[in-house]
C-alpha cells in the first residue's frame, strides 16, 4: 500500500495480451531483433554486432522495491507509466524461460520500444525460449523516459525500468526476483557462479566437487567459474552458471541463465581467460560499450566508453560450459574478496562463513557505481539485489550450509598488504583445484586468527603470508575487526553467534 493508502494497480491484470495487442510485436526471432537494431549496430571484425548505450551501468541509486522501501504516489506513478506504455506504445515483447530446475523455472516477459530492439536482442540471448506458459515475471523498460527510475513490485513480479537503456537493468530485473522467489521457498538466491570439478583426491579416487563463487562484478567470479583449471583426461572442470543461482534446502543449486553470459570485457585476454576470450570473439557474441573502430577492429583493453564494457556470449561457444545449468549438490563455497589484509585463502567455520556472507567485502566496480570504482565496500552476500531483510539472509545462509555440511572459504583475488604482492589467476586456480582434491594442509594461525594453508601443492604458500606485507599488521587487523563488528551490528535480525564470529 502506498503512503497515502492507495493500492497499486496489479500489473498481472493491467498488462495487455501481447499476442493480440495491436501495438505489440510479440516474440520476434533473434534475427528479426538484430535487423530492427541495425540502425545502432557496428559490425565487428568477427561478424558480431556491437552497440553503445547512453546509460552504461545500473542505476542503483534510482532503484526501489515495495518490500524494503516506502512506496509513495510518485513511485506508483512510475509503475503506472510503464503499464500504460505497454498498452499504447509501439513495443516489442519477448518471452524467455529463466532456469530449468523443477522448483525454480520462471517465464519472464520483457517489453521494450521497437527503436531499442538491441536491448531485447541482448536480453533474449541470455535465456532459453519460452514454452508458451503465462509469465511469472514481467518488466517494461522505457529508455526514453525523462526521469531515471527503477521500481519493483516483488509480490506482483513486476519491474518498471524508466530512463535507462542499459541491458543490465533488464537482466537484473528478472534475476532479482528469481532470487526473491527462491527465498520464499525456504532457500536462498545467490549472486554467485557455479561449477563442477572432477578430480582425483588425495587417495587417488575420482570424485565430483560442486563449487560456488560469491563475489561482486570484476572481482574474478566469471574468470574462476569459467576456468578449466588446466585439467584433462578423466579430470575436468565445467561451468554451470556465471552470475546468479540459488541454494535450495535439498542442497541442489538451480541455475538461471540457460543460453548466455553477460561478461565484463575490459582486460579480457586470450592468455589468462582463453575460454571467455574465445566466446567473446565469436560471431555469436553481442558487444555493449566495447571499443570498436569503424572498420570493426575490437580493443578489449580500451575503456573508450566505460570500464564496464560488456559482452553477451553464448554458452555453446564456451568450451568450459556444461550442458546443464543446475548443480546437484554444493560441496564448497568461496567468498571472493579483494581485502589486502586477507590471505590468499582461509577456511571458515560455519559461523565465520555466515559472517563472511554478511560482510560481503569487495571493491566497488563500474558495474555498480562508476564514481566509486576501486573503493573498498561491503555488500551483504556480495549481492546488491536482495529483496527483504538482509540480516535474515545471513541466518538462512548459516542454517543451509550447516544442514548441508558445506565447506566455506575466503579467497583473496587481489593483493597482499602495503607492498601489494599480487595473487594471480594461476595461484587462485591452483588453490581451487587442490582444495577440491583435498590436498591442502591447513593450520590455525595465531597472528591472523584464521585457518590458513600450511601447504598447497604447486604454490610456495609461505611466500603469501599476509603479515609479512603489512606494516604493524596487529594494529591493522584489530581495526578491521572493529569495523566489521560495527558493520554487522546494524542488522537487527542477525544472530549473535554470527556477529561474534567476526574474524
Amino acid at each position: 500500500m502506498s503512503e497515502t493508502g492507495a493500492e497499486p494497480r496489479p500489473p498481472s491484470r493491467a498488462l495487455p495480451d501481447p499476442a493480440t495487442a495491436s501495438n505489440v510485436r510479440y516474440d520476434p526471432s533473434l534475427e528479426e531483433l538484430r535487423e530492427l537494431a541495425e540502425h545502432e549496430e557496428t559490425t565487428t571484425e568477427f561478424g558480431s554486432p556491437s552497440y553503445v548505450s547512453d546509460v552504461r551501468s545500473r542505476s542503483s541509486d534510482r532503484t526501489k522495491n515495495a518490500v524494503d522501501h516506502g512506496f509513495g504516489e510518485r513511485d506508483y506513478e512510475f509503475v503506472d507509466t510503464a503499464i500504460e506504455a505497454a498498452g499504447s506504445d509501439e513495443l516489442l515483447c519477448v518471452d524467455r524461460l529463466m532456469g530449468r530446475h523443477p522448483e525454480a523455472t520462471f517465464c519472464c516477459r520483457l517489453y521494450v520500444p521497437v527503436e531499442h530492439a538491441r536491448i531485447a536482442l541482448a536480453w533474449a540471448s541470455l535465456f532459453e525460449p519460452s514454452d508458451g506458459r503465462e509469465p511469472d515475471l514481467q518488466t517494461v523498460q522505457l529508455p526514453d523516459h525523462d526521469e531515471t527510475a527503477i521500481r519493483i513490485l516483488p509480490e506482483d513480479g513486476f519491474t518498471a525500468v524508466l530512463g535507462s537503456d542499459y541491458t543490465g537493468e533488464a537482466k537484473k530485473s528478472f534475476l532479482r526476483l528469481f532470487m526473491y522467489r527462491l527465498k520464499q521457498q525456504g532457500g536462498l538466491g545467490l549472486h554467485a557462479g557455479s561449477k563442477r570439478v572432477r578430480v582425483r583426491d588425495a587417495d587417488g579416487d575420482l570424485r565430483d566437487v560442486g563449487q560456488l563463487f560469491m563475489g561482486l562484478s570484476a572481482t574474478g567470479k566469471s574468470t574462476l567459474t569459467a576456468h578449466g583449471c588446466w585439467l584433462d583426461g578423466e579430470e575436468g572442470a565445467t561451468m554451470l552458471q556465471d552470475d546468479v543461482c540459488g541454494l535450495l534446502p535439498d542442497g541442489t543449486v538451480p541455475g538461471s541463465e540457460g543460453k548466455g553470459l553477460f561478461i565484463k570485457t575490459i582486460g579480457l585476454g586470450e592468455d589468462e581467460q582463453p575460454a571467455l576470450y574465445e566466446a567473446a570473439t565469436d560471431e555469436s557474441a553481442i558487444l555493449e560499450n566495447v571499443a570498436v573502430d569503424d572498420d570493426g577492429t575490437v580493443d578489449f583493453d580500451e575503456a573508450r566508453y566505460t570500464s564496464n564494457a560488456r559482452a553477451i556470449v553464448q554458452r555453446d561457444e564456451l568450451s568450459s560450459a556444461a550442458d546443464e545449468i543446475d548443480l546437484d549438490r554444493v560441496d564448497q563455497v568461496f567468498f571472493i574478496t579483494r581485502n589486502p589484509l586477507m590471505p590468499p585463502v582461509s577456511k571458515l567455520s560455519t559461523a565465520q562463513a555466515a559472517a563472511a556472507f554478511m560482510l560481503g567485502e569487495s571493491i566497488e566496480t563500474s558495474a555498480g557505481d562508476p564514481s566509486r570504482a576501486g573503493e573498498s565496500i561491503r555488500v551483504v552476500g556480495t549481492n546488491p539485489f536482495i529483496v527483504g531483510p538482509e540480516g535474515e539472509e545471513g541466518n538462512v545462509f548459516r542454517d543451509l550450509i550447516d544442514e548441508l555440511d558445506v565447506d566455506c572459504y575466503l579467497l583473496n583475488t587481489g593483493y597482499l598488504g602495503d607492498d601489494a604482492k599480487d595473487i594471480g589467476v594461476t595461484e587462485s586456480v591452483t588453490i581451487l583445484t587442490e582444495t577440491a582434491r583435498g590436498t591442502v594442509e591447513w593450520t590455525d594461525d595465531d597472528a591472523t586468527g584464521l585457518t590458513i594453508p600450511e601447504s598447497v601443492p604447486g604454490i610456495d604458500i609461505e611466500d603469501y603470508y599476509v603479515p609479512d606485507y603489512v606494516d604493524d599488521y596487529e594494529t591493522a587487523i584489530a581495526e578491521l575487526r572493529r569495523e566489521r563488528r560495527d558493520y554487522l551490528a546494524q542488522f537487527d535480525e542477525l544472530r549473535e553467534e554470527i556477529l561474534e564470529a567476526v574474524y
